[in-house]
């Protein structure tokens, strides 16, 4: 970010100097010079086009708290079909594998430097407890997000979740999935925006993980993938009853699912 604004700087001061020198050969000099920086000055601007959007963001809410949410979430396909689990908070939702990172204790006096404060939409619990779920003050967003990206004093690697909503729950054999191995799809930014759930602005974030399981855990999940989810707190989807949030053509609306699907299908 900081090459960027330097780029533009010097680019935008040899643009001006043109106005004030004659001459042939000083014009072209500073033509060249502006051409020079302003070249890589859009190069950068597109690589930290998202830094660009949150400073955009920061500098209108610049007073306002937003809500910041950063998890992680599996797609876990079989034949055409995603794997969901019940939610625990909301019961009446089927969601991908996955949850909210924790932060370490030792990012703990930066987020309270940055007056960061817990997000209690949700009751703060054992469970709960340290989620990067968090109300920061807006111009201390780009903060947070390089921070995070930094990878520092976090939770990093999804397994937590898997073993929690998977494997404690019986829903697949802890003694086949002792540890499983997934490749990292991308991360999903969702364009910050105001919610009526939490009553501010908010910034939503997930890495997507696609779960890559060995030649055994293959065929459990086939198993499973033939087995009735209901009751048992799974439900295998198709990617159109997905992207539909539960809901399918003539059929009462029995299941929500809910919108983070989505994001790790696309």
């Amino acid at each position: 970010m900081q090459r960027l604004l330097a780029y533009v700087l010097l680019a935008v001061i040899a643009a001006c100097g043109l106005f004030f020198v004659d001459g042939a050969i000083a014009v072209a000099l500073l033509s060249g010079v502006a051409t020079a920086f302003a070249v890589p000055a859009i190069d950068a601007g597109v690589t930290n086009a998202r830094y660009l959007r949150l400073l955009l963001t920061s500098l209108r809410s610049f007073r306002r708290e937003i809500r910041v949410s950063v998890s992680y979430l599996y797609r876990i396909e079989h034949q055409g079909r995603f794997l969901l689990v019940q939610g625990n908070r909301l019961p009446d939702q089927y969601q991908p594998v996955g949850g909210v990172y924790k932060f370490n204790e030792s990012a703990r006096a930066l987020l309270q430097d940055w007056g960061a404060r817990t997000d209690d939409l949700i009751p703060i619990d054992e469970v709960s407890a340290d989620d990067l779920r968090l109300r920061l003050p807006a111009r201390k967003l780009v903060d947070f997000v390089r921070w995070f990206e930094s990878e520092r004093s976090r939770e990093v690697g999804p397994w937590r979740e898997f073993y929690e909503e998977l494997l404690r729950t019986g829903i697949l054999p802890a003694d086949e999935f002792p540890h499983v191995r997934a490749d990292f799809v991308r991360r999903h930014f969702d364009p910050v925006h105001y919610s009526p759930f939490s009553q501010c602005q908010e910034l939503l974030i997930a890495d997507i993980y696609a779960l890559v399981p060995n030649n055994t855990q293959r065929a459990i999940l086939r198993t499973l993938a033939d087995a009735d989810g209901i009751g048992r707190g799974f439900l295998w989807a198709e990617a159109d009853l997905i992207q539909r949030r539960g809901a399918a053509p003539g059929k009462p609306h029995s299941r929500a699912i809910a919108v983070t699907a989505g994001w790790t299908i696309t």
